[in-house]
């Protein structure tokens, strides 16, 4: 993560004067909805689950500073979920990758799941857009990436939004899952079999192979390539390899 020293070492300083790292001011905003308790909102209450120390400590200053109560600080998942069931906070902040890999993920889903749902802010260093469409679509929903706690009043006003039940998604992040919402809408239209053929094409499969993997003929399988291009809108034109343009279309969509 990019961090600016200067700004690192003023985390605890802030004394409710949140500021911006010289460089870091954020053009455009957050995309935002749902209700907007704005910067000067209540204090809320959170409980933090981030396996980095530094990070969480940080935060943890940085909120108390904005005069936000921290309840709970969680190195891992589990102890973020136990908190947040003993605790009730207002809202939590979620890392999506905490040990071993995205138990963040699995966490917020948790914890949203129940009745009610505790409001989720996910952080990440990287997009992640397995599994989070779910989780924005719930509502009371914030996913941001870490550099932007680094225009702090962007990032409390969001977190005050989330936990008002309302939403705060990076921009980064609402162009990723667009991405992958329309590359998946797209193989949506394929049927089951058409599927199977276009995925035993992705693993490098020739025609007769994948005739002979799915019991059916070499025509039938041409019959469905033939479809398949036709669904994707992948039109026969010079310089341009239909077969490789349809499998690029379905690694986009597994990715997402």
């Amino acid at each position: 993560m990019r961090w600016c020293r200067a700004e690192r070492n003023r985390w605890a300083d802030r004394a409710g004067r949140p500021g911006r790292c010289p460089g870091r001011v954020l053009h455009g905003g957050l995309a935002v909805g749902g209700r907007h308790p704005g910067g000067g909102g209540a204090a809320v209450r959170v409980v933090i689950g981030e396996d980095s120390a530094l990070f969480r400590e940080g935060l943890s200053a940085l909120l108390e500073s904005a005069g936000h109560e921290v309840v709970g600080r969680a190195a891992t998942a589990a102890t973020a979920v136990s908190q947040v069931r003993a605790l009730g906070p207002d809202v939590v902040i979620l890392d999506i990758r905490m040990p071993h890999d995205d138990e963040g993920i699995d966490a917020a889903l948790e914890i949203r799941a129940w009745d009610p749902p505790t409001p989720v802010m996910l952080l990440s260093q990287h997009i992640e857009t397995r599994r989070t469409v779910e989780l924005v679509t719930s509502g009371s929903i914030g996913y941001l990436l870490k550099d932007r706690v680094l225009d702090v009043d962007e990032f409390l006003a969001a977190l005050q939004r989330v936990a008002a039940g309302g939403t705060a998604l990076d921009p980064e992040v609402v162009q990723r899952l667009l991405g992958a919402a329309r590359a998946t809408s797209v193989l949506a239209g394929l049927t089951p079999r058409e599927n199977e053929v276009l995925a035993l094409m992705a693993r490098g499969w020739s025609n007769t192979a994948v005739a002979e993997r799915l019991y059916l003929s070499p025509r039938t399988v041409e019959t469905h390539i033939g479809s398949i291009f036709g669904k994707l809108g992948i039109i026969d034109s010079p310089g341009e390899n239909r077969r490789v343009r349809a499998i690029l279309a379905y690694l986009e969509a597994q990715a997402g």
